[in-house]
């Protein structure tokens, strides 16, 4: 059977997922690995995104944003980023699904600015991934495999 790496990384993160647990979904690839366990191991588990969607089923059409409407329909609540941020706040959140452009050995995330060869480049930040990081019972990093983004130490620490 062959499986291509982003796979092996969703069906990894999947069974990070536990029956029951709340948690911090995302976008893309923890998406995935959120429809994944509720199919297969963890049907009672519950799914936050930034924008306030909790969901205790996957939307029934593909999303591209945490906005589009599939994933608002038939959603259990649409609470505001404060409602679903509190939430981490009173430790009710098992798990967060992070992103970054580096991650060191530490598990400091970057997601502020990196050195390039044209320079220093500035990212989008944080978002709530410091708050995640921090916050929830703990977290799973997902990141492409490459030497510049597994640095000895990363170039600004975002999320501790």
């Amino acid at each position: 059977m062959s499986y291509t790496l982003g796979e092996l990384m969703v069906a990894a993160a999947a069974r990070e997922i536990q029956d029951g647990e709340v948690v911090f979904v995302g976008m893309r690839l923890p998406l995935i690995a959120f429809v994944v366990a509720k199919q297969t191991h963890a049907p009672n588990c519950v799914g936050l995104f930034e924008n306030g969607v909790i969901r205790t089923k996957p939307a029934p059409e593909l999303i591209y944003t945490m906005a589009d409407p599939p994933n608002i329909l038939h959603s259990t609540q649409c609470l505001d980023m404060l409602g679903v941020m509190s939430l981490l706040q009173s430790g009710r959140v098992h798990l967060g699904f992070l992103g970054a452009a580096e991650i060191d050995r530490f598990g400091n995330l970057n997601s502020t600015e990196v050195q390039t060869k044209h320079g220093m480049v500035r990212l989008p930040g944080s978002g709530g991934a410091c708050d995640i990081a921090s916050l929830a019972h703990r977290f799973v990093a997902m990141i492409d495999h490459e030497p510049h983004r597994l640095p000895e130490r990363v170039t600004y620490v975002t999320s501790p």
